[in-house]
């Protein structure tokens, strides 16, 4: 029994630190509510590049609800309501988008679960930066209204496959109800206890190129998707820590 007392000795102190920990857990807030401004880039067939089209972003508002599970982590249900716009008229180059002319838009409505990860472990500070990454996976609520009315026939010539190619599209349905699989970054500043602000670039994968109502006629080899850059601030329910020393008085 001798022998063992070392063992057993740090056994029971690595059980006491660790019960202590859940007990110092269990004091501190665990809920969160969150608020913000988002912006919705589009990124498909109709942006000008693969890191989407500025020029038509579109504004709209977060909303979250989070439940603290320790340090590292917490679950978080997000709504992010906005829209997405896609103008090929907005751009000059390459010279075809001009006369192509294709454009879309639709309101989104995103409900999504994620897990959030505290870089730094930080979920339980009352002030300062920490970063983190989130992931999880929604749907997206759509209303995509597609137009082709302004398609210059004369500049594609009698040869071109492309009103074939709109026939295709119009013929196929775009989603009202679109699964989505979103991941990102963000930052946090803690003012106080209670009140943080936060900073987030997020993605949306996609399984549709239809999100902006064309495929066969603009580039039917990639899916479409879109990205989500928010700012806003976060209230924390319920109380602090409660274990921390109380001041002594004599």
């Amino acid at each position: 029994m001798q022998k063992n007392q070392p063992a057993v000795f740090i056994l029971i102190a690595l059980f006491s630190l660790y019960t202590n920990d859940l007990s110092a857990q269990s004091n501190f807030i665990k809920y969160e509510l969150g608020a913000g401004l988002n912006s919705f880039i589009y990124q498909g067939d109709l942006a000008p590049s693969r890191f989407g089209s500025y020029k038509t972003m579109q504004f709209g508002i977060n909303l979250s609800g989070s439940r603290i599970i320790n340090r590292l982590f917490m679950v978080r249900l997000n709504v992010a309501i906005g829209g997405l716009k896609g103008d090929e008229s907005k751009f000059d180059s390459p010279d075809y988008r001009k006369h192509r002319n294709f454009n879309f838009s639709t309101p989104v409505l995103e409900l999504a679960p994620m897990l959030v990860y505290n870089l730094f472990g930080k979920n339980y500070a009352e002030k300062g930066i920490s970063p983190y990454i989130f992931g999880g996976a929604g749907i997206s609520l759509l209303k995509i209204k597609r137009d082709w009315s302004n398609y210059d026939a004369a500049f594609f010539g009698d040869g071109s496959d492309i009103p074939a190619s709109i026939a295709i599209d119009a013929a196929h349905s775009v989603p009202g109800i679109m699964p989505v699989i979103p991941f990102g970054v963000g930052i946090r500043y803690s003012l106080s206890p209670t009140i943080a602000l936060t900073a987030e670039s997020s993605y949306r994968l996609t399984f549709t190129d239809y999100l902006d109502g064309f495929s066969q006629a603009a580039n039917p080899a990639i899916n479409d998707h879109y990205q989500l850059i928010t700012v806003g601030a976060i209230y924390r329910l319920g109380n602090t820590n409660t274990l921390s020393c109380p001041a002594l008085k004599y």
